[in-house]
């Protein structure tokens, strides 16, 4: 198959998509779009130094606006597109899950995590999920529909707020980083999910001004798509979420590698970071007594060690189980077992940290409860 396309089976139902929004225009089609409206073109600098660089889609505050134009560009360019459902905090504050309620009622969610040095914010690509990985609660869910580029920005945005506004622990502060690691697969909205990437990187008012390198896009593995983002030119971050070293294991616990098997996600991964000159982090969730065995990580450090080499870094992810669910984590024991023989392999591993299990921050949970 192409590089340059997707399976038509991953994609989402064309339903429900939220009208028009700034953020999913680049700056020329913005003043287009201004132009038709009747308004000058130097407009859509305004509106979107408002919205990009002061985090703000209420129009009646922007007062170097026409008063009599405020009501027409917002309906037409600044539409309301998420509004909270219910914010849940723990970590003592310093983590917040928002499930939010798109324009057709659909329900997302993003992750936001302050830490002394950082804000990351976690934000979802689809509502729900296609890929059917049956320890995730979004892929027990099922795909409902792709996210619009500007539904995925706002998460950014109005976490970037909620940073500013020191509404987490220890006062006014920054969102500094970005991980498309929520709901849904990246790589299956991907041109949305790409345009996305522009709009929190180009610098204001083009965009929200973070850095590339502090942007991470996950994928279970569409090969494909991998070597597709190779070719954009870009500087983040590449997470293949691969919990199995194995096809045997991994076509139960990643379906989608029925279709790629891992040496060829792998080696796609390889051709990004080559490519790039980023390590490649690869996500692991431990499941007990179901990919947690010695061997496997043996199998799983040789492995990286032979097709990724100074590019692989593994992500260990304690594993957060759904409620009802047979998948549990692996024991501590077992886990310090498995993250010394990956390392023993000559390859870099360390334990995620752990944030929000009492807010049922396993991507998926909270909207399954609300739906």
């Amino acid at each position: 198959m192409s590089s340059k396309s997707l399976p038509l089976v991953f994609d989402a139902p064309k339903r429900g998509m939220p009208p028009r929004h700034l953020a999913d225009l680049s700056g020329e089609q913005r003043r287009a779009a201004v132009a038709e409206l009747g308004e000058k073109p130097f407009r859509a600098r305004q509106l979107a130094q408002h919205y990009f660089g002061r985090l703000t889609s209420d129009v009646e505050s922007m007062s170097d606006v026409p008063a009599a134009s405020r009501q027409r560009l917002g309906q037409e360019l600044l539409p309301t597109l998420l509004t909270t459902v219910h914010n849940l905090d723990t970590d003592e504050g310093w983590t917040r899950k928002t499930l939010w309620r798109a324009h057709d009622g659909t329900t997302l969610e993003s992750v936001l995590m302050r830490y002394p040095d950082r804000a990351t914010v976690c934000v979802s690509s689809q509502a729900g999920c296609g890929m059917a990985c049956p320890f995730c609660a979004t892929g027990q869910g099922g795909l409902q529909r792709n996210l619009s580029t500007a539904e995925i920005v706002d998460q950014v945005r109005l976490s970037a707020a909620m940073m500013r506004d020191g509404d987490l622990p220890g006062g006014p502060g920054r969102l500094s980083n970005v991980v498309f690691m929520g709901m849904g697969e990246p790589l299956a909205n991907y041109r949305r999910v790409m345009e996305a990437v522009h709009r929190i990187c180009d610098p204001a008012p083009e965009g929200l001004g973070l850095a590339q390198r502090s942007v991470t896009v996950s994928t279970v593995g569409l090969a494909p798509a991998i070597r597709r983002m190779t070719e954009e030119g870009l500087q983040v971050t590449l997470a293949v979420s691969l919990h199995a070293p194995d096809d045997e294991l991994r076509d139960t616990l990643v379906p989608v590698n029925n279709r790629w098997k891992v040496e060829e996600v792998l080696d796609a991964a390889r051709g990004y970071a080559e490519h790039t000159g980023r390590r490649v982090s690869v996500e692991y969730a431990l499941i007990r007594e179901m990919n947690d065995h010695p061997w496997r990580a043996d199998l799983l450090g040789k492995l990286l060690h032979r097709r990724l080499g100074k590019f692989a870094h593994v992500n260990v992810i304690p594993l957060n189980p759904t409620p009802g669910s047979k998948w549990d984590a692996s024991p501590k024991p077992v886990e310090r077992e498995f993250v010394r023989r990956v390392r023993e392999a000559g390859v870099s591993c360390t334990v995620r940290d752990t944030r929000g299990q009492e807010i049922a921050a396993a991507c998926g949970q909270l909207a399954a409860e609300n739906g």
